[in-house]
């Protein structure tokens, strides 16, 4: 694979085909755990590294497994690591786990997960495949992490409280009070906050994309002109 294309997969995982910013999948974990950092980054990475190790188990199997048995095989590739993810977190997070719930289990129905399988790692070498699936894993991650900060920042005044409970006690000294005796934002920790949140993150992509579009338009509207004044003039004014 050209590296063009390799730079095309990191700009589709981090931006272009976001997979919470413009697929709009994974929205049941993503809105249901983003109430704090700590909970979005746990999520976050295990969402990483199953899309990781699913893109390039589908990636090896590719040429053996028939159209019959194809979304079966992905599915049992993707539950095997989720389970191994959950039974780690269980060992050496277990305070972490047991606020994530159910929802580390859900990492098997993300669609992110499973699309991402059928859609590119079934159709490409392992390289490229374990690239597609650490940026799209990635660029979930980070929208989960802005989504946490921001709710956590206006329900609860802080960032980064508990990190302890992911990265052991070496991050218990993490917790930024930002707002001192802050009493609170219920709404912003509640589900209702993670739409509003998240669709505020969508807008401001949508944002920046359309002012990106009219910067190239721009650009493109210039060339043909500075063109025409060296063929005009034999040098560019």
């Amino acid at each position: 694979m050209a590296e063009t294309d390799y730079r095309k997969i990191t700009l589709d995982g981090l931006w272009n085909n976001n997979p919470a910013t413009v697929q709009i999948l994974g929205l049941c974990p993503l809105l249901a755990v983003t109430g704090t950092v700590v909970n979005a980054l746990g999520l976050g990475l295990a969402t990483l590294v199953v899309l990781m190790g699913s893109n390039g188990a589908v990636s090896l199997i590719r040429g053996y497994v028939t159209d019959a048995v194809r979304l079966p095989a992905f599915v049992m590739i993707i539950a095997a690591l989720v389970t191994v993810i959950e039974m780690l977190m269980r060992a050496f997070t277990f305070e972490l786990y047991e606020i994530l719930g159910i929802f580390i289990p859900l990492i098997v129905t993300n669609c992110t997960v499973l699309g991402r399988a059928d859609a590119f790692a079934s159709k490409n070498p392992v390289l490229p495949s374990l690239l597609d699936g650490f940026m799209m894993g990635a660029g979930f991650l980070v929208i989960l992490v802005i989504l946490g900060g921001m709710r956590e920042l206006i329900g609860q005044g802080t960032l980064f409280d508990n990190m302890q409970l992911l990265l052991g006690p070496v991050a218990s000294g993490w917790r930024l009070e930002v707002f001192p005796d802050y009493p609170g934002f219920l709404f912003a920790v509640l589900p209702p906050g993670a739409f509003i949140g998240l669709g505020l993150i969508i807008a401001g992509k949508n944002v920046i994309d359309r002012r990106l579009k009219a910067a190239r338009k721009a650009r493109q509207a210039d060339q043909p002109t500075a063109s025409r004044r060296v063929r005009t003039t034999g040098k560019v004014s």
